[in-house]
C-alpha cells in the first residue's frame, strides 16, 4: 500500500496536502448539500423514488455502501507502516471510527426489518462518499496526526471520547428501537418512544451527530471536523423532514418533541 500511494504523491507532504485539500472540499460540499436540502428530501428510506435511478434492495445497499468505510481503513492499516499508527492518541480515534463502521457495515444492515429499497444515485454516492472518507480520515489519523504524548489527558479529547462514546450508545439504542416498532407481520409507520425518542424525533441522528461532533472535538483537525460538519447537514436536515412529515401523519405525535436537538429545535 505504502508503494501504491508513494507512486501516487512525490512526497508526504503532498499527501498530507491532498488530504486538506479533501477536507476543505468535504465542507464545500457540506455547503452545497445544505442548499440543495433545503428544497428536496435526500432519496431513500420514507422518501425513495425511483426518479433518481433503479431501486437497490435495502440490505445490500446498506451492506455495499457502508463496507468502503470499513474495508479502505482496514486496508490502509494492514499494508502501510506508519510511526504515527502506534501512538495512543492515533489508535483511539481510529479505534473509534473503525468501531461505528464495524457495526454501520458488518452489523446493521442484517439487523434491517423489510427497509424500502434505496434508488441508484443515493446508494451510488453513499459509496463514493464512504471511500473518500475512509481514506482521508484513517490515512491522516495513522500517518499524519501529530498529537502530543500526552494529548489522551486533554481535557478536549477526554470530553470529545465521552461525547463519542455517549453518542454512539444513543445512535445504537435508537436504531434497536426502530427496529423493534412493528410486531412480526405488522405494516406502516408508527410513533417511536422511549429513550431520546421522548425528546426528538430524530434520536438516532442525534446520536450520530453527536459521535462525530464527539470524534472532531477529540480530533481536533479539519479532516475529522469535515466530516461532523458533513453528517450535521445531511442528517440534520432529514431529522428536521422526519419532524414534519410525524406531524403531518399522526394527530396524537407528542407536540414537545423537537426534531433533532432536546428542548431546542
Amino acid at each position: 500500500m505504502d508503494i501504491l500511494l508513494s507512486a501516487l504523491f512525490s512526497s508526504p507532504e503532498d499527501e498530507k496536502y491532498v488530504l486538506d485539500c479533501m477536507a476543505y472540499f468535504m465542507i464545500l460540499m457540506a455547503a452545497c448539500t445544505f442548499v440543495c436540502l433545503l428544497f428536496v428530501d435526500a432519496s431513500y428510506g420514507r422518501y425513495a423514488s425511483s426518479k433518481y435511478g433503479f431501486l437497490v434492495n435495502a440490505k445490500l445497499a446498506w451492506f455495499v455502501q457502508e463496507l468502503p468505510a470499513f474495508l479502505v481503513p482496514v486496508c490502509l492499516l494492514m499494508w502501510a507502516s506508519s510511526a504515527k499508527s502506534s501512538l495512543l492518541a492515533n489508535q483511539l480515534l481510529i479505534a473509534m471510527y473503525l468501531c461505528h463502521y464495524t457495526q454501520r457495515a458488518l452489523i446493521y444492515p442484517f439487523l434491517i426489518r423489510g427497509g424500502k429499497p434505496t434508488p441508484f444515485l443515493s446508494f451510488f454516492l453513499a459509496v463514493v462518499f464512504c471511500t473518500y472518507n475512509g481514506y482521508m480520515q484513517i490515512r491522516y489519523l495513522s500517518h499524519y496526526a501529530d498529537y502530543p504524548a500526552d494529548w489522551v489527558t486533554n481535557p478536549c479529547f477526554i470530553a470529545g471520547s465521552v461525547l463519542w462514546l455517549l453518542g454512539w450508545l444513543i445512535n445504537l439504542h435508537s436504531d434497536h428501537i426502530l427496529r423493534n416498532l412493528r410486531r412480526p407481520g405488522e405494516s406502516g409507520y408508527k410513533i417511536p418512544r422511549g429513550g431520546m425518542f421522548e425528546y426528538v424525533s430524530a434520536a438516532n441522528y442525534f446520536g450520530e451527530i453527536t459521535e462525530w461532533a464527539g470524534f472532531a472535538l477529540a480530533g481536533q483537525s479539519v479532516h475529522s471536523a469535515a466530516f461532523a460538519i458533513f453528517t450535521t447537514v445531511v442528517l440534520g436536515s432529514r431529522a428536521f423532514s422526519h419532524h414534519k412529515w410525524y406531524l403531518a401523519k399522526f394527530e396524537d405525535y407528542p407536540k414537545t418533541r423537537k426534531a433533532l436537538i432536546p428542548f431546542l429545535i
